[in-house]
């Protein structure tokens, strides 16, 4: 968990400082994530929890509202949430839409960085205990 938590972490800051999230950081933590996954046994979750949000997160940068670096990260993201169940998935895909909003409204921007919400979300479901 920690070193999730440092990932999440370094990617927030990239997102929020230079409005990038960079492959070499999102894609190589999927793959990390894919493989612990796959050595606890919960491989076909994560796998599903990352197609699918990152499926959710494709149709939103086809439309514009969301870069493509989310769509990257959300297959990590999707991973590590999808691996928990989803009784972690929904809650952290729904959640990090709404602290995007409270992040535009404290900036008072239309245009923020949603990479740290969606790690702020993900980092918060899995906190939780189940």
């Amino acid at each position: 968990m920690v070193v999730l938590a440092v990932w999440l972490g370094v990617l927030s800051v990239c997102d929020l400082r230079w409005r990038r999230l960079p492959n070499l950081l999102t894609l190589p933590g999927f793959a990390v994530i894919l493989v612990i996954a796959g050595l606890d046994g919960r491989g076909a979750a994560a796998a599903l929890g990352a197609a699918v949000l990152a499926a959710v997160y494709l149709a939103g940068f086809l439309l514009g509202g969301f870069g493509a670096g989310d769509v990257k990260l959300a297959l990590g993201l999707g991973a590590a949430t999808g691996a928990a169940g989803i009784e972690a998935w929904v809650p952290a895909a729904l959640l990090a839409p709404v602290l995007t909003l409270l992040l535009a409204m404290l900036m008072r921007s239309r245009v923020v960085p949603h990479g740290p919400s969606m790690c702020l979300a993900t980092a918060v479901v899995l906190a939780i205990p189940a």
